[in-house]
């Protein structure tokens, strides 16, 4: 706990875009927690809690099911009265409540409007924010999926704001750099030194204001690095601006969508990774993740795709009574053809 707020449980934002890496960096932070009592708020995008599963599947020592807490029922910064609010309100109202709380937001959050709900009397006294962490995903913003040129974007903005509403993802990712106090970028062991050291200079010209920038893979930071920043974010809101500071935060999901698919025993892992790199490659799918059962396998299968990058692992046993059943959680740009991406990933396509 910060020393310079006392009595103020701090509470860390993870954002970051679909896929960034943002479950694996907290798993890392729980891993080596050292003891402290630390809290986590997953805000899932979709209807199968895919994180807080993959968080309790990892056997962590000392995080109980208790401290993992799934919101669900849509995006937080768009319901933080009705949900992200009162589930605050209940954590640092336990008898034994926790030294530090983790956020990790859906990959379409704003952080604005939670770093605003800070504010709110009920929870003003009792919570500060720590710090927001962004989480950025190395290769594909080299590939220039979300902002070419961060400066050109603003350019354009700024002669024609409707542009601002052409490009939903390219706010989405610019919103969670300009909250930010810590840059995480992630997955830097797929790029060269010199395409890493491209894409640093791009975000850090993006952003008006010093912001921290650390590199890494596979999530491996120390907490010490995340945790203590003592930013209160929430006496800062006019440094971290945002797209739609002019709307009081609010924002539509209306350009995306996701949905479950169910899927059965698979006789073979690569032909479920091959089936999904096809429905990715077919429709305009912006990241799958979700659990599978393989034949002849004791172990649950772990998938997460962002594009045609797809990772698979065997992340713990099934139970005896536990159905072996799979589902794969789908996220894309609305209009998705629902049909046809299960059958294809049911092999019926």
């Amino acid at each position: 706990m910060s020393a310079t707020a006392p009595g103020r449980i701090p509470a860390t934002i993870i954002t970051g875009f679909l896929g960034a890496g943002k479950t694996t960096l907290l798993r890392h932070v729980l891993e080596h927690a050292g003891g402290r009592r630390i809290a986590v708020i997953v805000n899932e995008f979709g209807a199968l809690g895919i994180d807080g599963d993959t968080l309790r599947a990892c056997g962590i020592t000392g995080c109980d099911d208790e401290d993992i807490v799934e919101l669900a029922n849509g995006c937080l910064c768009c319901t933080v009265a009705d949900d992200f609010l009162p589930t605050m309100e209940a954590l640092v109202s336990r008898p034994n409540p926790p030294e530090h709380i983790v956020i990790e937001t859906s990959g379409l959050a704003l952080p604005k409007p939670l770093l605003k709900a800070f504010n709110w009397p009920s929870i003003r006294t009792r919570l500060t924010v720590d710090g927001v962490i962004a989480v950025v995903d190395a290769p594909a913003v080299h590939a220039g999926r979300f902002a070419d040129d961060p400066a050109e974007v603003a350019r354009q903005r700024a002669a024609d704001p409707s542009l601002d509403h052409d490009n939903p993802l390219a706010e989405v990712y610019e919103d969670q750099l300009m909250s930010a106090d810590l840059v995480v970028l992630n997955k830097t062991d797929l790029l060269t030194e010199s395409e890493v050291d491209a894409v640093a200079a791009a975000i850090t010209g993006s952003i008006p204001r010093a912001v921290k920038l650390v590199r890494t893979s596979e999530g491996r930071l120390d907490p010490a690095v995340l945790l203590g920043l003592d930013s209160r974010a929430e006496d800062d809101l006019a440094a971290r601006p945002s797209h739609h500071d002019a709307m009081d935060g609010a924002h539509e999901h209306d350009d995306f969508e996701s949905f479950v698919v169910p899927i059965g025993l698979q006789d073979s892992t690569d032909a479920l990774i091959a089936r999904l790199v096809a429905a990715t490659h077919a429709h305009d799918i912006l990241r799958m993740k979700g659990f599978a059962a393989v034949a002849g396998k004791a172990m649950r299968l772990a998938v997460q795709g962002v594009g045609t990058r797809f990772r698979r692992q065997f992340d713990r046993p099934w139970g005896e009574a536990e159905p072996r059943q799979g589902s794969i959680v789908v996220i894309g740009r609305q209009g998705l053809d629902r049909a046809a991406i299960e059958a294809t990933i049911n092999g019926a396509g």
